[in-house]
């Protein structure tokens, strides 16, 4: 009656929590290569290579990418995506388009949202980030991994991104010489 249980029944295994996003790719921005690793990124500039995370992948409604196969725990599609998707969970907001395959376990849209291509539901989706693809992307000088994208050890800037330096290649910008007078703060300290 009060027996000890010998073996205990096995626990569902719960996917890893998913992370914040870390990591963006602003409107404006054209990047070509390789993105791999673990992290949360959000894409609103254009995005042409292979996609392998382990997080979530928000393309925002400016986003454009295009990869042959893309792999992420999440992706969330608000702008534009040509090419296959494999993720545990997949939504495509009203202003997401998706041109591909997808194999997922959770799929979601809102009502505009536009997929053309074929969907395969799994139980569960394993999130391969060895494949060729991956394993190609570790070889590559393009790659740059998640945690190396915005570090904290690097500037955001430099003076060689100085509108004025000959480096930068862009116009110089016509700054008055000196800036008006701030008014005096009024906080006692």
């Amino acid at each position: 009656m009060f027996r000890k249980r010998e073996t205990p029944p096995p626990a569902e295994e719960q996917p890893a929590p998913i992370e914040r996003i870390t990591s963006v790719l602003g409107a404006g921005t054209i990047w070509k290569g390789s993105l791999g690793g673990s992290g949360g990124v959000r894409i609103e500039g254009t995005f042409e290579g292979e996609i392998a995370l382990r997080g979530v992948l928000v393309v925002g409604e400016t986003g454009r990418v295009t990869c042959e196969q893309l792999r992420a725990n999440l992706v969330i599609v608000a702008g534009a995506v040509r090419g296959d998707i494999i993720a545990q969970k997949l939504e495509i907001r009203a202003t997401g388009r998706v041109w591909g395959n997808v194999t997922t376990a959770a799929f979601a849209t809102e009502e505009g949202a536009f997929l053309r291509g074929q969907i395969q539901m799994e139980d569960r989706v394993e999130i391969d980030l060895s494949s060729s693809a991956a394993a190609s992307a570790t070889t590559t000088e393009d790659t740059v991994p998640v945690s190396k994208v915005l570090s904290e050890n690097q500037p955001l800037f430099t003076p060689a991104m100085d509108s004025g330096s000959p480096e930068s290649g862009l116009p110089e910008l016509d700054l008055p010489e000196s800036l008006p007078p701030q008014p005096e703060s009024t906080s006692k300290t």
